[in-house]
């Protein structure tokens, strides 16, 4: 597919959206909750028909649904080696990788202040019962992998930084260094990649000891119950929160029968009973995706001209910009899947769009427009004009 041909009105792909109606209606959750094509919703009828027709048999139509949804996440990641354990949420996966570290003898790990709930709640709680965690300026991002790098030492127990982080939309640079210096410590480290995955290709090159999470809620398509932890080729640790479905492993370590045994490859990190239906939607989406060629580097492309679009008709609003604001000097290439607009008022300005027909969201005082690929030009321009009209609106004193 010719990324012109997403830019016109129609939009070439959103004939396949027409549940969502994506060629009626101003959706700017691009970067939150992508819509679903059609695809999607056959493919959620067949969990059903499977479970009907195969009833507790069901597991093993279940099984090729799964491996294709690992194996989409391992193309994201760009076809990097190790293992890929599913779950219904990245919290889950995080919990299992925090209770396999050494924390009573390594009782210190390093962050930013940059990320998303999941990190950010989980690493105040344990420093709550004593664990030291060191949280690193997300800004000015150009700095934060060498600053996040140098605050590990050999009481580290890992290192959990975003690859693009989910407030500004800001790809953080130099991550590499983080994996040298963990490995020089002995150290792990989670890269929280949720942000980059099929909107900025994501390498683990320099960083094939890194375990990352993510998942398929934003920029996938695949909806919720899609989540994924890529563990490091040959990993032996022995998580303290483990399902039972780390025992269906016929390989499962047996040489000490006294021990809890961890099944090997993606079992090692697995949990336990699931709904499958969420692999059975998250399939067809990645193989309508396959056929229509939208690869990470299209998408890539596609993004990068839409938030071109976005700050470009932004910028000729020539608002206040005490009341909303962009840092024009931030080069493009810089920037991941959605455009940030500071404004004090952001939470105010999401909730005057959506009255109008405009969805967006705000964190903090970043409003959040974040395209997608069945988008129009047209529409983006539309949307960002919309915010002219609520900017201006007089502020309501209660």
């Amino acid at each position: 597919m010719k990324p012109e041909s997403l830019y016109a009105s129609p939009n070439a792909l959103a004939p396949h959206y027409s549940t969502f109606r994506v060629s009626e209606r101003l959706l700017l959750t691009g970067h939150s909750h992508q819509a679903w094509p059609d695809v999607g919703f056959e493919g959620q009828k067949q969990a059903w028909l499977d479970a009907a027709e195969f009833v507790d048999r069901k597991w093993d139509a279940a099984a090729s649904r799964w491996a294709r949804v690992g194996e989409g996440f391992r193309g994201m990641m760009g076809g990097c080696s190790g293992d890929m354990t599913l779950d219904t949420n990245t919290h889950a996966l995080l919990m299992r990788f925090l209770s396999a570290l050494p924390l009573k003898s390594r009782p210190r790990i390093v962050t930013t202040d940059g990320e998303f709930h999941t990190i950010r709640r989980q690493a105040d709680r344990l420093a709550e019962e004593g664990i030291e965690v060191v949280k690193v300026a997300s800004e000015p991002v150009a700095t934060v992998a060498e600053r996040v790098a140098t605050e590990i030492d050999d009481r580290t127990a890992c290192a959990l930084v975003s690859s693009v982080f989910f407030g500004t939309g800001l790809i953080v640079p130099g991550l590499p260094l983080v994996a040298a210096a963990c490995a020089h410590h002995g150290a792990e480290m989670l890269i929280d990649a949720y942000h980059s995955l099929n909107v900025v290709p994501f390498s683990l090159d320099g960083m094939e000891n890194a375990f990352v999470v993510g998942g398929g809620y934003k920029y996938c398509q695949l909806g919720e119950g899609n989540c994924v932890l890529r563990v490091p080729e040959g990993c032996e640790m022995r998580p303290i929160v483990t399902g039972w479905f780390s025992e269906f492993s016929e390989l499962a370590d047996a040489k000490n029968p006294g021990e809890v045994r961890y099944g090997t490859g993606q079992m090692r990190f697995a949990g336990s009973t699931f709904d499958p239906t969420s692999q059975y939607r998250g399939a067809a989406v990645l193989d309508f995706f396959e056929e229509q060629g939208l690869t990470p580097e299209l998408l890539r492309e596609v993004s990068q001209h839409q938030v071109g679009v976005l700050l470009d008709t932004f910028l000729g609003l020539d608002l206040d910009p005490r009341s909303a604001h962009v840092d024009a000097d931030i080069p493009l290439l810089s920037r991941a899947g959605f455009l940030a607009v500071r404004a004090p008022g952001a939470e105010r300005l999401s909730e005057a769009l959506r009255a109008i027909g405009v969805s967006t969201d705000a964190r903090g005082e970043m409003l959040r427009f974040g395209p997608a690929p069945y988008l129009t030009n047209a529409q983006l321009v539309e949307a960002m004009q919309a915010l002219e009209e609520v900017a201006r609106r007089p502020m309501k004193v209660e």
